[in-house]
Order: C-alpha cells, then structure tokens, then sequence
C-alpha cells in the first residue's frame, strides 16, 4: 500500500467524501483546486488563506502558541496546497488520524531516508492531490514521521510558527527549535505573546488589600 505523509493511502473514496462534504463551496473550491490553478495561477495567496474551519477541527495554535501561519498554499504550480484539508496549513482534527502538523523544507536526504522507510514522498499520486515532493518543497509531514527522521539523523528543517501545536504530543519543542528556520521569528513572537498576557494581566489585576475600597 503507498504511504503520503506517513498515512497510509487507503483513504477511500468515501472517506474523501467525508473529507469534503464538511466544508462549504468556498473551502470546497480551495481543496479541489479549479483549471486556473491547475495551470498554477493561485486563486489566493498565503497571506490571504485563512485555514479551514469545521466539525473536529483543533483550534489553529502552533507550538509557540501563537496563530499557526500558512505552510506552502500551493506546491510548486501544482495547484495543490499542503496540510491535510489542502488548505496550506498545517491544521488537524478527529479524522487526521496521521497528524499532518509538521511545517518543514524537505531536503534529497530526507526524501531518500522516507523513501527507504516505505513512506515514498516523492512520487505524485494526483487521485489523492499529493504532487510529490522536490527538495526545498514545504510540506506538512506527520508529526511521527518528522520524529523518526529526527531520531535517525535525516529530520527537515522546520518552521515554528507554520507548525501546529498537537505536534508537540510527538515530538520535543527543544527538537523543534535546533532544526527551526524561522526561530528568530518565532522567538519575537513569543516575546510579542508575553507582553500581551502581562498587560492583560496588569488590566484586570485586583486592587493590593492596602487599598481602600471606594464607597
């Protein structure tokens, strides 16, 4: 049985219906991409994607508890957006039974290392919009495949911010952060984050027991 990801292929038909029978005609057009996309004019940008919401969708939080950013909203001139809802994020939910929350830069080492393990990322399987994987592609990768590259020394850089939070059920955000490309960035948003929560903190701090209450 082929492999994307780290899921085996035996999705069915009826288990793609499923897939897409929970998302409105806006969603459903942005995971089955159209002729203008399939030529590779992108029907939207990455800063304008918003990821797919529905029924047994996590909240959209990446592992430094931020907002997750887009991953890669369309691969290459595919037409085909990354994540598991094709969507370009990284985003999960009760039917993600792979955990498709791994942001990462696939490299030929990578490939060459998935590949041998039985999890072929490079060949097209268009039936299940998977264009296949060229080094410098970003893909969401399961978070236990990225774990079992990491282990055996051949893990993608990955990207903090694009990455979602149920990743950290697998793998160590120390882990995460030595292989991170955007770990700068990442760090400033966790700064922005903190100074947020204190100046929350501060608004709705109660008055000191020295203070008199007002009649």
């Amino acid at each position: 049985m082929a492999f994307v990801s780290g899921i085996a292929l035996g999705l069915s038909s009826a288990h793609m219906l499923k897939r897409t029978s929970r998302m409105g005609n806006a969603q459903l057009a942005r995971f089955m991409p159209g002729p203008s996309q399939r030529r590779g004019v992108a029907v939207t940008t990455a800063s304008q994607k918003r990821p797919y919401e529905g029924p047994g969708v996590a909240p959209s939080r990446n592992v430094i508890g931020g907002e997750l950013h887009c991953c890669c909203a369309e691969v290459r001139d595919s037409g085909i957006g990354t994540g598991f809802f094709r969507d370009g994020f990284c985003s999960t939910g009760v039917d993600d039974t792979g955990r498709h929350t791994v942001c990462c830069e696939v490299t030929e080492e990578f490939l060459a290392f998935s590949k041998a393990v039985g999890n072929d990322l490079s060949t097209p399987i268009p039936q299940f919009m998977f264009p296949g994987l060229l080094p410098g592609d970003r893909w969401c990768l399961c978070a236990m495949r990225w774990q079992q590259a990491f282990v055996n020394g051949y893990a993608p850089k990955v990207f903090l911010r694009r990455t979602h939070e149920a990743t950290l059920n697998y793998c160590k955000l120390e882990d995460l952060k030595k292989l991170s490309l955007d770990l700068e960035e990442a760090t400033a948003e966790v700064d922005r984050l903190e100074e947020m929560r204190n100046a929350l903190a501060k608004s709705v701090a109660m008055p000191d027991a020295d203070t008199p209450a007002e009649e």
